[in-house]
């Protein structure tokens, strides 16, 4: 994880190309036609995703005290006003802990949340939360900032983590490439959750996966940020991933 480097999300002129867009990454001019997301897929991308289908934990003997529960580090990433600190909120058993300041005039052209958005702050450091599976197994929640500016602090929150939920907004599929491709780059088991903003989606999740070049590897949900049970759906595939991670691991 030490040489894996922050997204480089360039700082774009006042009124200018997105900073994080498609145009900006990839040397696009704006307006030639529709985004077709990332370069292309890893060169040997693993074998594709398939969910597990081995029953839950062995309670312990009758008698026997039970192990504290496992803890594991998930983060929750995106670009930027995608609903990150949303879908820690909605999951958390206790007082989710966020860093959110008041966005002012100095982000208009820098930070664009969207059309469609209210939002009126931002993280500027990260959110955390916690939610317990079971009695063997508790998710710690570490929801990343999505602005250019602060893509430094990535690699310092991505240590220890197992797996990531990459959060992105169906409108402003651009916005999410800088994450998938931090990931790859780390080898991290990642999950593309598409928030569904009024419940509907802009694009269908076939055009989506194709959109953003990601392997069939990759599990792709659509799911509200807001909906504890929607979230609890999206990070039950994350942390499966992360263990059909681990067991190929093992094995090989």
């Amino acid at each position: 994880m030490d040489s894996v480097r922050s997204p480089e999300w360039p700082v774009a002129p006042l009124g200018g190309v997105a900073a994080n867009s498609a145009a900006a990454r990839y040397g696009m001019s704006p307006g030639t036609g529709p985004i077709v997301g990332r370069a292309g897929p890893p060169a040997s991308a693993p074998p594709p995703y398939r969910p597990s289908s081995e029953t839950g934990p062995v309670p312990p003997p009758a008698g026997k005290r039970a192990a504290p529960p496992i803890p594991v580090k998930i983060l929750v990433a995106g670009g930027f006003g995608v609903g990150k600190t949303t879908t820690v909120g909605a999951i958390s058993e206790i007082a989710p802990l966020t860093t959110e300041a008041e966005m002012t005039t100095a982000g208009i052209g820098v930070d664009d949340p969207g059309a469609r958005s209210t939002k009126t702050t931002t993280t500027v450091a990260m959110d955390f939360g916690c939610v317990t599976i079971d009695r063997s197994l508790k998710l710690y929640l570490f929801g990343t900032p999505g602005q250019t500016r602060f893509g430094f602090m990535w690699d310092d929150l991505a240590r220890g983590a197992l797996g990531a939920l990459v959060v992105v907004d169906s409108a402003r599929l651009d916005d999410c490439f800088p994450a998938v491709d931090f990931f790859e780059r780390a080898g991290l088991p990642f999950v593309v959750g598409v928030n569904a903003f009024d419940g509907r989606l802009a694009l269908e999740l076939g055009e989506i996966r194709w959109a953003l070049a990601i392997g069939d590897h990759v599990p792709l949900v659509q799911f509200d940020a807001r909906d504890r049970l929607s979230v609890r759906d999206a990070l039950l595939v994350v942390l499966d991933r992360a263990l059909d991670r681990a067991t190929r691991d093992r094995r090989a």
